[in-house]
């Protein structure tokens, strides 16, 4: 049996350059991410912090980075002690030219039997990926805030 993953598709008009940028620079994640920043040097090894409003809620390590072709890292949720005793789950990010855009899939995969973080996530990337392409796009991110996932994250963020 296999373990349950999560894939999304997209098609963005970009250059694979300008999408990786935005997949790894600290100010651009911050602006569709909902507030969030992602850090990293983005080198295998290095670690990988989310973080909102001087927070960190998720955390990995960097585990194979192909500038502007693969990215790959773990995610721990921290923000939550249920999630955060979850083995670390893997997110790959893969950027391919296609039909005069750039094809991206996301796949976050590994979750434990019975994870908490797989349906948290499934609601957060697509909002997530949709505000990405829109500000590629048009220059603005999508305005919807997403819902909180716990009543203690609600309190803290």
């Amino acid at each position: 049996m296999s373990k349950p993953e999560f894939v999304y598709v997209t098609f963005i008009k970009t250059t694979p350059e300008t999408l990786w940028h935005a997949l790894t620079d600290r100010a651009f994640t911050e602006r569709y991410w909902y507030g969030c920043s992602l850090t990293s040097d983005w080198t295998a090894g290095a670690p990988m912090r989310m973080e909102k409003a001087g927070r960190i809620v998720n955390e990995g390590v960097v585990l194979e980075s192909d500038p502007p072709r693969k990215l790959s890292y773990s995610w721990v949720s921290v923000y939550d002690e249920e999630m955060r005793k979850e083995p670390p789950s893997r997110v790959t990010y893969l950027l391919e030219p296609s039909h005069g855009a750039i094809k991206l899939t996301v796949i976050h995969e590994g979750f434990a039997e019975h994870s908490r973080t797989l349906p948290d996530i499934s609601t957060g990337w697509p909002m997530v990926l949709s505000s990405l392409k829109s500000i590629l796009e048009t220059g603005q991110p999508l305005s919807f805030a997403p819902p909180p996932h716990t009543a203690a994250e609600a309190a803290h963020l």
